[in-house]
């Protein structure tokens, strides 16, 4: 099937939001807050599949409003090509408002009244865009109107003048052919003659048809499996998919067998379900990251099996489906997991290989002022009104954005407090810039979390694009009550952030009474980062970033070689600056030359300290503040881009 094309599916159908409830056990009705996810079946396979690492595409219409560019936005950050899902500004993108009551019960309302990814059109696509792709992919919901029929038998024929495979999840929801009332999304199974008929003059042009046992039923016209097989077999020579539940599934490739005691059933490991929504498009995605690559039926039905136990020990759909990497290493240890949604080692691959933001940030000129107590303390100096910070920190939001005029190639970012930056956050948000903000207390050692020990609360406030920093005055030699108070600490952010899907930034400094031996200061120094990065290692926390001071180049090449032996997932480095001198900070920074886990500098009070005591007693007007910001700013960009040229 290997074919010199520049995708490898392309997939048609539904695209919509999925309104995901928090509460398990919980009634519809009763439900307090919901999770936004991408949703739709087509739209899932074709996450999924990028996922796996196919080339996938999709091809739909999504609303000209919020939802519609979040499904575009959530599918491009997969990897998925968005070229073909068109805006469609008459309709609305469609919405699903679902949850999880027990094992066995997963209320759902469609919501799809004339909804965006109905209206598809023949004149969204043309014949060369179904040709780029070795295999098309439609769900049967896109076979339930005229319209959606029309458009989709057109994207078949062109498929099949092209020698593009063509493939059908059944996906068989009564609710979207009007055979229930319109609050019954859950019904999975209604006999119908139209429907069975209506489906049945797809099957010819098929080469991979996927379903389970009630979908073959409503395709093959009957609810006694063997027959509704023997009539779909009648009306093509496809491969046939039948998903038999926790059994796993059998493939079925020429004459349907006499009994289905006869069935090759490749079987999946047993796990615990959670919610068995968005298993099936979760299968799919698994079983053609096989098929499309000339795998066997058996490893094709393993990844299958391994994607769909993964999706149901999971919340959501879309986002629960794992990445190829994560898969794998499931599949080498499966046997050994009983539920996955409990496993550090797969959440862990889970959390770094999709619910990461796909940028990439190895550039970064970071101005960072989410400093609270210094600044507070430099008004009360300056016998300024506190008040003032605020404003403050939006001037320095200005000096940073006409600093990013000045970046060429680098990245810009800025960390900022929520205690007197809220505004200057709210300011850069959406951006596109790198953002991080604190949650420390400052200067608390033990170290104390800003607002309570209930960070999980806390983040569920927080935009997703911001990263958490924590800062840690830590050494490996402090007395042990205290070292296992800043640990525990430490460990119930990191537990926190995976929680909520955002990346952390473990900020370390030795607390200023660490006592070092003054002929070897630069070597303890080396070895207290070392030792703390690799006991945070040991207790389980992975930082998706580090901030450290300055190194030496012997101290930089030992971290680069401990995050790639053991966090190879690490964003990197950023490196701090302590309100050092710009040359020190200078030298700092070309010490770092040709190390590649050292992604930038994260520097403020050396950048904005003196300008904004002048402002605060009046000497400076924002202007002026922002022009010596800026400079500041400018000279650090200059030594980092200096290094960068050097490699």
């Amino acid at each position: 099937m290997k074919e010199t094309k520049p995708l490898d599916l392309i997939c048609l159908g539904r695209a919509a939001v999925d309104l995901y409830g928090h509460q398990v056990g919980s009634r519809l009705e009763d439900m307090g807050s919901f999770a936004k996810y991408l949703g739709g079946s087509s739209g899932n396979i074709a996450y999924g599949t990028a996922r796996m690492g196919l080339k996938s595409a999709m091809l739909t219409r999504v609303g000209d409003e919020h939802m519609g560019r979040f499904v575009r936005e959530e599918l491009a950050h997969a990897g998925v090509d968005v070229s073909h899902v068109v805006t469609d500004k008459e309709r609305l993108t469609a919405l699903v408002i679902l949850g999880i009551k027990d094992r066995d019960t997963f209320p759902l309302i469609f919501y799809r009244n004339d909804c965006a990814d109905m209206a598809v059109d023949s004149a969204d696509f043309d014949p060369e865009f179904i040709a780029s792709s070795r295999a098309l992919l439609i769900t049967g919901t896109h076979f339930s109107t005229e319209q959606t029929y029309r458009t989709s038998k057109t994207a078949i024929e062109y498929a099949k003048a092209a020698g593009t495979k063509v493939i059908l999840d059944i996906d068989y929801r009564p609710v979207l052919w009007g055979l229930t009332t319109l609050g019954d999304g859950e019904t999975r199974f209604i006999s119908n003659e139209g429907v069975s008929r209506h489906l049945q003059t797809i099957l010819p042009d098929l080469d991979l048809v996927v379903g389970t046992e009630e979908e073959v039923h409503i395709a093959g016209g009957s609810t006694d499996t063997l027959e509704a097989l023997r009539k779909i077999r009648e009306l093509t020579d496809a491969t046939i998919v039948l998903k038999l539940g926790a059994q796993g599934c059998t493939v079925l490739d020429g004459e349907i067998p006499a009994s289905e005691d006869d069935f090759e059933v490749h079987t999946g490991v047993r796990v615990d379900v959670l919610n068995v929504l968005g298993a099936g498009d979760a299968f799919m995605s698994g079983f053609l990251r096989g098929w499309l690559n000339d795998a066997s039926h058996a490893q094709s039905c393993a990844y299958a099996n391994a994607c769909g136990a993964l999706v149901v020990s999971r919340h959501g759909c879309a986002p629960a489906i794992p990445s190829a990497e994560e898969l794998d290493d499931y599949l080498a240890r499966a046997e050994s997991i009983p539920r996955p949604d409990l496993d550090t080692r797969l959440n862990y691959l889970h959390r770094v290989t999709t619910q990461r933001s796909p940028q990439q940030w190895d550039d970064l000129c970071i101005l960072a002022f989410d400093h609270r107590k210094q600044l507070f303390d430099m008004a009360r100096e300056e016998g300024a009104d506190v008040a003032r910070i605020p404003y403050l920190k939006q001037l320095l939001v200005k000096a940073t954005e006409r600093g990013s005029a000045h970046l060429g190639s680098s990245q810009v970012g800025v960390l900022i407090d929520d205690t007197y930056g809220q505004a200057a956050l709210n300011d850069v948000t959406g951006r596109g810039w790198w953002i991080a903000r604190p949650v420390e207390l400052p200067s608390s050692r033990p170290i104390e979390l800003e607002g309570g020990r209930s960070i999980g609360s806390r983040l569920t406030q927080w935009p997703k694009e911001h990263i958490v920093k924590c800062l840690v005055f830590y050494h490996p030699d402090d007395e042990i009550s205290l070292r296992q108070a800043q640990e525990r600490q430490v460990m119930e952010l990191y537990a926190a952030c995976a929680e909520a899907g955002n990346e952390l930034l473990l900020e370390i400094i030795p607390p200023r009474d660490t006592k070092n031996d003054a002929k070897n200061d630069a070597k303890n120094s080396d070895d207290l980062f070392i030792a703390t990065m690799k006991r945070f290692y040991n207790l389980g926390v992975y930082p998706d970033w580090w901030k450290l001071p300055p190194q030496t180049p012997a101290a930089w090449q030992r971290i680069g070689e401990l995050l790639n032996a053991r966090a190879p997932h690490c964003r990197g480095v950023v490196m701090l600056g302590l309100d050092a001198p710009v040359e020190e900070l200078k030298k700092g920074i070309m010490d770092s030359a040709g190390v590649e886990v050292c992604k930038g500098f994260a520097v403020g009070r050396t950048i904005f300290g003196k300008p904004s005591r002048l402002w605060l007693r009046g000497d400076y007007d924002d202007e002026q503040l922002i022009h010596a910001v800026l400079d500041n700013y400018l000279a650090l960009v200059d030594a980092w881009q200096m290094r960068q040229r050097s490699l």
